[in-house]
């Protein structure tokens, strides 16, 4: 019998880990490109264009705009310029925070990215190796390491593919095709109850309300500095898609912190009560 259940928490990376799009640090600077909107207006363009998805739009113009600036494309280029992506206050400490209330209540935490971010500017961000699993957009690269097509695009349904796949252990994205097979919800090494989802805008709400429909628990997370964040955060709040928002601060003693506290301290209590009972119920079958 399990002594201590696994909580799994679940973030999404743009405007909820970091304040703004990823592309939007060095990579736009390296490729000549000041006022952000100009990219996005085009990838903007492209989508109705062609009637295209927005996530593989945006993929396509980072590598045409790339080779069109001169800039390498090969992974390590992508990995580097995500090393210039600027984090909210208190997310780098955020991981240690979490596991001092794990060793409190005795669970076990696990972190997760599910993001239609490119997974290889993530991987070269500092908290990278904090994750289990990192779930996001990537490129496929040739035997010289450039990238030549989008392997992964995630766009707000993939996400929801992504939250069954923690709840069934399924590492690989590779192995999509066993999430739609059965398995007891008792051995499914995650819960949905035991999941906290942390995201910030529309590609999050079919997962945020997803976890706290199955009861998980949801964060919408806003930065007060942009203008309209705070008001998508309580409609979320209003239409109960999401349990709780608040703003854009992972300091220990902050409102995140306190939250995430007493949703561990619940879980907690509720996997011991649910342990007990099978015991009890163990003792009186003959």
């Amino acid at each position: 019998m399990l002594d201590k259940p696994t909580v799994a928490l679940v973030y999404d990376f743009d405007g909820t880990l970091s304040p703004r799009n990823m592309q939007e640090y060095d990579f736009l600077k390296d490729i000549g490109i000041e006022d952000k909107d100009v990219f996005w207006q085009e990838v903007d363009s492209l989508v109705k264009k062609h009637e295209a998805s927005n996530i593989l739009c945006y993929m396509k113009l980072m590598i045409d705009k790339s080779r069109m600036a001169g800039k390498s494309i090969r992974r390590q280029a992508f990995v580097d310029y995500g090393k210039s992506v600027e984090l909210y206050k208190g997310v780098e400490e955020w991981f240690d925070v979490v596991e001092e209330l794990a060793q409190k209540y005795n669970v076990m935490v696990e972190h997760y990215i599910n993001s239609s971010g490119l997974k290889e500017m993530i991987e070269g961000t500092k908290i990278a190796s904090k994750f289990k699993h990192i779930y996001a957009c990537s490129f496929m690269y040739n035997v010289d390491e450039i990238a030549e097509w989008p392997a992964v695009a995630v766009d707000f349904t993939t996400k929801t593919q992504f939250l069954f796949m923690i709840n069934k252990g399924i590492a690989n994205i590779s192995e999509n095709s066993k999430v739609n097979e059965y398995k007891p919800e008792d051995e499914r090494p995650i819960p949905f109850k035991h999941m906290i989802y942390f995201g910030d805008g529309e590609t999050d709400i079919p997962c945020m309300r997803m976890v706290k429909q199955y009861g998980g628990n949801s964060i919408a997370i806003y930065n007060p500095q942009v203008e309209g964040k705070k008001e998508l955060a309580k409609k979320l709040i209003h239409e109960n898609r999401v349990n709780f928002a608040c703003a854009a601060d992972y300091s220990k003693g902050g409102e995140i912190h306190k939250i995430v506290n007493a949703i561990l301290s619940q879980i907690k209590s509720n996997f011991d009560f649910k342990q007990l009972e099978k015991q009890n119920q163990g003792k009186l079958e003959y």
